[in-house]
């Protein structure tokens, strides 16, 4: 029951978007009998059926891609791809801003062959499996949660040391011409990165949570790491039977959710999808059709995040406190 009443509150936040219903004479609900008489009472905005149904173009999983290789033999599996923020012209085709967000998958005992990145940069974020990256002379441990940014014209070499593959999400962001890349690489252990705390007292964020009523955020990567285009790389956690609070982007935005651990009900314009690791979704920034996540489940679930936000909107990380000395 707790489930059901879930779900039905957030699907209740669409109502607040849609224009007023006509009264059909009915007694009030409190009195026992349903506010509308029928569903012909309860009038829509005219026009968004079909509005609310292309939202599919805009969710996207890496099982229906074609396989491709980079760095040698690091197979990739595109999940979303260039294309038109409000107008794509085929499936997950959304990003105006990144290059394109992917599945990747490393074979047992295979490495990358040594590589630049020129004009773009690069985001791993670890699935599962084990390996090692190394760069500029650094060199670091793979597992699962576990992020790395590359920036543009430092070689690197990924290996996979495991039984099993080394899967990972890709994040890959054009670098301006102006732009001075970083020359050390930036690792980052998902479950001690700095998590964020509320911007003020709003009485619906959850406790322990970071905002949007029950988003918990780990902040992984920001311009000062060495962003290009992006400016947050971010996991955010939601607790069971707890959701995000409904909400639209506005013309600028480009943000991307994307499943690591768990189901969710991905609740985007009036629709409702069924979210599952290795699926992702961009909301079309027009200010109107909102999105949030609903976790019906009994299981913590994660999902990686990256966005670009218009000119001049506050989305600086916070500072992370100084380690004790």
């Amino acid at each position: 029951m707790r489930r059901v009443a879930l779900v039905a509150f957030a699907l209740s936040s669409v109502a607040l978007a849609q224009a007023p219903a006509q009264s059909g004479g009915a007694q009030n609900a409190i009195n026992g009998i349903n506010s509308y008489p029928g569903p012909e009472f309860i009038k829509y905005e005219p026009d968004r059926e079909l509005h609310d149904h292309r939202i599919d173009l805009f969710l996207n999983g890496w099982q229906g891609s074609m396989p491709r290789h980079e760095h040698g033999s690091l197979v990739l599996r595109d999940i979303l791809t260039r294309g038109d923020n409000f107008a794509p012209a085929e499936k997950g085709a959304v990003l105006q801003y990144g290059n394109f967000f992917a599945y990747g998958r490393l074979a047992p005992g295979n490495s990358t062959t040594p590589s630049r990145l020129e004009g773009h940069q690069e985001v791993y974020y670890i699935l599962g499996g084990q390996g090692e990256i190394s760069a500029g002379g650094d060199t670091a441990k793979l597992r699962k949660d576990i992020a790395v940014f590359i920036p543009a014209g430092l070689e690197f070499v990924i290996k996979s040391t495991g039984d099993g593959p080394l899967t990972m999400y890709l994040i890959n962001e054009p670098t301006p011409a102006e732009f001075h890349p970083k020359n050390k690489m930036a690792v980052k252990d998902e479950a001690a990165a700095h998590q964020r705390t509320p911007a003020g007292g709003d009485p619906y964020v959850v406790a322990g949570a970071s905002g949007h009523w029950g988003h918990i955020v780990r902040e992984l990567f920001s311009p000062a790491d060495g962003l290009a285009t992006e400016q947050s790389v971010i996991t955010v956690t939601l607790n069971p039977l707890t959701m995000g609070e409904p909400h639209p982007h506005r013309p600028g935005q480009e943000e991307v959710w994307a499943a690591i651990d768990g189901e969710s009900l991905a609740f985007l314009g009036t629709e409702i999808r069924i979210q599952r690791p290795g699926m992702a979704y961009m909301l079309p920034p027009d200010a109107t059709t909102i999105h949030s996540n609903i976790n019906a489940g009994d299981k913590p679930i994660k999902f990686l995040y990256f966005a670009k936000f218009p000119d001049g909107d506050n989305w600086r990380h916070g500072a992370a406190p100084a380690a004790p000395k």
